[in-house]
């Protein structure tokens, strides 16, 4: 007879986009150590039911799937549109969902598909789902993120690499967009329930790119491989800032490896976050309820961070 989990996370149900494999699903899983119930979502429906089946196996907690290619804007709102059906409250939403190709692939709302994954799918599933979250009392926005994204900047001209296209640069600014929306979504929604933050996992062991990899990946990441973290490793960061009792409050911040962090000076840049806010609204066509700054406008200049 399972017994019922317990733990610090007992009684708080988390989504994880992404949550099938690799980061994702270590996420899940130690989220569901901790007695959290959980749902994963993820694009292939036996992956992701024998994932759930897994964790569950192992941590007794409940663990719930959605299937979703979240490259399209209309499977995002479709599984928000499940999510808000199956549950009355959402505590934790973990955007872990991501993507690595090395030539320019177009989804089926003919956008580039680096851009549409990364950075419109948790833009979107985030504001379909802020209101449950909202419902419970505290509850945390966690953005994966990379340190890529240091190497990023956003190229208005040219965001979906129609004219020039290279799977790196497409990555890098994907992330930093990660970084960015984290942050202006933070001094939208000013003090309050809702928290969000941005977290780096680190070069993890995980077929990450493997669908279409780029030079470096086929050469580098068969020599790196024995030295890159675990996927629990990889996750430790998601899961500290999901349950970190701490961190109750804390919010538009960055982590690596579990302590917050300064991020790259073009991730502050506010007039970029603006304007990459409201673009990514018209790429998925979402009226934004969310249009003033809040008087509480963050600036991380202000403080001492670890180097």
């Amino acid at each position: 007879m399972r017994t019922a989990p317990t733990g610090t996370m007992a009684g708080r149900t988390v989504l994880v986009t992404g949550g099938t494999s690799g980061i994702g699903r270590a996420t899940a899983a130690g989220l569901a150590a901790m007695g959290a119930r959980v749902a994963i979502a993820g694009r292939d429906r036996a992956r992701a039911q024998r994932a759930a089946h897994e964790i569950s196996a192992a941590s007794g907690a409940t663990v719930e799937v959605f299937v979703a290619d979240l490259s399209s804007q209309a499977a995002v709102r479709r599984l928000a549109r499940e999510v808000l059906r199956a549950y009355p409250r959402l505590d934790v939403l973990v955007n872990n969902v991501g993507g690595y190709w090395n030539t320019r692939h177009v989804t089926a709302d003919g956008l580039e598909r680096t851009f549409a994954l990364n950075h419109l799918a948790p833009f979107l599933l985030t504001h379909l789902l802020l209101e449950l979250l909202g419902q419970g009392g505290p509850a945390r926005v966690v953005n994966v993120s990379s340190h890529a994204h240091a190497q990023g900047r956003i190229d208005f001209e040219d965001l979906q690499g129609e004219r020039s296209y290279s799977g790196a640069r497409a990555y890098n600014q994907s992330k930093l967009a990660n970084i960015l929306f984290t942050y202006e979504l933070a001094r939208r929604l000013g003090p309050g329930p809702v928290t969000v933050n941005a977290v780096h996992p680190g070069m993890v062991r995980t077929s990450f790119g493997a669908e279409d990899p780029g030079r470096t990946q086929r050469v580098l990441v068969p020599l790196l491989r024995p030295f890159m973290r675990t996927t629990t490793a990889g996750a430790a960061t998601s899961v500290h800032v999901t349950t970190a009792s701490d961190l109750e409050g804390v919010t538009g911040q960055y982590f690596v490896r579990a302590r917050q962090r300064r991020s790259s000076d073009r991730s502050y840049d506010q007039a970029v976050a603006a304007r990459l806010w409201h673009v990514s609204s018209d790429l998925v066509g979402l009226t934004d309820s969310l249009n003033g700054t809040s008087s509480r406008s963050r600036t991380s200049n202000d403080r001492t961070w670890e180097t």
